[in-house]
């Protein structure tokens, strides 16, 4: 029954072929023939109406000055404008994963190994500033003193420039088409350990408009340059008006191009959660130094409570009290410490993250003034000055730029941040961990969780000037493997002395 229906069904087809055979060879090329060509027009048209749909697809877009432009077409759209989409993401991506290649050198922040150091006094130190004030004035400027006292141990120079005033004046006009600043922040948020004040500090410091420079000196002190940018008064300025004469708005520090480390402290200060350090970033002055990168600090007036005459406020201690006053755990849990103690107004959790910060710049000039707890090499400071001598009698060495604002002496402000990064890990300086027994909790668990140089990457990248300045990222990434680096060799001391490692959030 089943052979018979399969024959039933296949028998025209069966017929069909009988036929085909019996057909002169001529019929049969021709049937052949007839069937190619019409496979082969069937092929051309599938072909070409699948070009044709192409077309109108890519149709709907229009290329104009880096933006798609979707037509809307459908009787159904509710909206007749385009639909604008962007070529460039919002948001940058910083990998980690790059060609590492030989790292060149690092412009302005290892010190050159042939440089000599002179005995600093009193006008070797004001030889930066008197540098920038005479290319000033030679350029435009009217000069114009402050009519202060005369017994004033301050004194301060104003310098207009009316050429200065009109290089702004066009740079002002040419940047207000293009809005171009170096604070580079493409996604909708900075990063989260940037505050809202810290993004607003930058911006000012890099974008500002020079109105007016001055320099500042005290007797044996060094001098420095300020800027003033606005007229507004900040509000940490405008408690402290009797300083109005040297910053009547919100002003910023010039610094020397070789202290580009006042930079990378900040954004490395911000990351590890500390919050110690002044807004910094790298600016071009075109009146200063051939336009080199110089980093620019916020300037805070809360840190001269008592005006420029009475300096800084600054926690005077030696070695020795500081050693004392780590034992006894001054104002821990807010107790007051006793009258005779020899504590100081610091809380005790502050030293742990100074520690912490100066360990991984190798910043000495604070904990270890006189190079005690490394190998200096003649050229420094330490041993140009004759302080490394004074390691003879550790107890009695003052610890020296501990600073803190007026209003709030229990918190320190870390300033004046100059690290190195080309200390060798055979050499560090662990005389800054002596008598530390805590750590903060947060900085460590950064340095633990690997993403060390993800956040600083992130971070580094807003300051364009900085980052160009440094060889970009393949410069960066040689200042993070010093980072790093430390960063284990610290960890493990951590392991090794048993330190604990507690939240310290005062």
């Amino acid at each position: 029954m089943g052979k018979s229906r399969f024959h039933w069904l296949c028998f025209p087809f069966l017929r069909l072929t009988s036929s085909f055979r019996r057909c002169p060879l001529s019929k049969r090329s021709l049937i052949i023939a007839s069937a190619c060509v019409v496979y082969l027009l069937l092929v051309v048209s599938q072909l070409v109406y699948s070009q044709q749909h192409r077309d109108k697809r890519t149709d709907k877009y229009r290329h104009t000055r880096g933006l798609y432009h979707l037509d809307i077409s459908d009787s159904d759209s509710v909206d007749s404008q385009s639909v604008v989409v962007p070529t460039r993401s919002n948001v940058v991506y910083i990998t980690l994963k790059s060609k590492r290649l030989k790292p060149a050198n690092i412009r302005g922040t290892i010190r050159p190994k042939l440089r000599k150091k002179v005995k600093r006094n009193k006008e070797a130190n004001s030889a930066f500033t008197q540098n920038k004030l005479a290319t000033l004035e030679q350029d435009a400027g009217q000069i114009k003193r402050d009519s202060a006292p005369k017994n004033s141990l301050w004194e301060a120079r104003d310098i207009y420039h009316k050429s200065l005033n009109t290089i702004h004046k066009s740079h002002r006009d040419a940047q207000a088409d293009s809005h171009i600043s170096s604070i580079r922040i493409y996604s909708q948020r900075a990063p989260p350990w940037l505050s809202p004040q810290d993004v607003r500090a930058m911006r000012f410091l890099a974008d500002a408009e020079v109105l007016r420079i001055r320099e500042v000196s005290h007797r044996d002190s060094q001098s420095f340059l300020i800027f003033e940018g606005e007229k507004s008064v900040s509000p940490i300025n405008q408690k402290h008006s009797q300083l109005k004469d040297t910053c009547g708005g919100q002003c910023g520090v010039i610094h020397s191009p070789v202290d580009t480390t006042e930079v990378f402290a900040f954004h490395l200060d911000r990351v590890l959660g500390l919050n110690r350090t002044l807004p910094a970033v790298s600016r071009k002055f075109s009146f200063l130094h051939d336009g080199q990168p110089c980093p620019v600090v916020s300037w805070d007036a809360s840190l001269y409570p008592e005006g420029l005459a009475a300096g800084r406020s600054m926690v005077r201690l030696t070695w020795g009290a500081y050693q004392s006053s780590l034992k006894q755990r001054c104002w821990h849990k807010n107790i007051s410490p006793k009258p005779d103690s020899g504590c100081s107004t610091v809380h005790h959790y502050e030293w742990s993250k100074l520690a912490l910060f100066d360990f991984l710049l190798q910043i000495h000039n604070r904990l270890d003034q006189s190079c005690c707890g490394f190998r200096p090499r003649l050229e420094d400071e330490c041993v140009v000055l004759g302080h490394h001598a004074d390691c003879r009698d550790q107890s009695h060495i003052q610890l020296t730029n501990i600073m803190h604002r007026g209003h709030d002496p229990r918190h320190l402000v870390f300033t004046n941040n100059k690290g190195f990064f080309d200390r060798n890990e055979d050499n560090l300086d662990f005389r800054l961990l002596e008598g530390i027994k805590e750590l903060p909790e947060q900085a460590v668990s950064v340095l633990r969780s690997k993403r060390l140089r993800e956040k600083l990457l992130q971070s580094l990248f807003l300051d364009e000037t900085y980052w160009e300045s440094q060889g970009g990222r393949q410069g960066i990434d040689k200042l993070i493997d010093v980072i790093e680096r430390r960063a284990k060799v610290l960890l493990t001391y951590i392991n090794a002395h048993g330190i604990k490692v507690i939240t310290m959030n005062v």
